[in-house]
């Protein structure tokens, strides 16, 4: 009997670290597209502990901007990757193989029901995630420095 093979799993399988990991490793190839959504690499530093932490993000755009959305599948806390960003809102993130210094900033409720509907027709999920919950969900804008 032969010994089983390793297959990696498909970019729309991963999650967490090993999206990371295979994100990182390949620059995008694997894990840009995940279920039909692009990704991004947001990478944040921990308001409490200072490490930094990287988490994939569906992401939409805005002219330079980039969108994300601190949905957490609509439970009734903000993302931790989320209040790090509000403690440092100077980040990075990885596009593909490009690595990106933005700002980040919560969109203000004027621009928002725009924002949110840019990110609803990459993500519609982020409506039945909004109806959730009672928090407001923030829509992220992510501006190249």
């Amino acid at each position: 009997m032969s010994e089983p093979t390793y297959t990696p799993p498909a970019a729309d399988s991963l999650l967490g670290p090993e999206h990371v990991r295979r994100y990182q490793e390949t620059d995008g190839e694997v894990g840009y597209e995940w279920n039909g959504a692009p990704i991004l690499l947001l990478t944040t530093t921990g308001r409490r502990s200072g490490q930094r932490r990287t988490t994939p993000l569906i992401f939409g755009r805005d002219g330079d901007d980039y969108l994300v959305v601190a949905s957490m599948g609509g439970l009734p806390k903000h993302p931790q990757w989320y209040l790090n960003l509000v403690a440092h809102p100077d980040i990075e993130i990885q596009v593909k193989g490009e690595h990106i210094p933005v700002t980040a900033r919560a969109a203000d409720d004027t621009e928002k029901p725009r924002l949110w509907k840019v990110m609803t027709d990459v993500w519609p999920n982020y409506d039945a995630y909004q109806a959730r919950t009672e928090r407001v969900i923030p829509v992220v804008v992510l501006s190249p420095r």
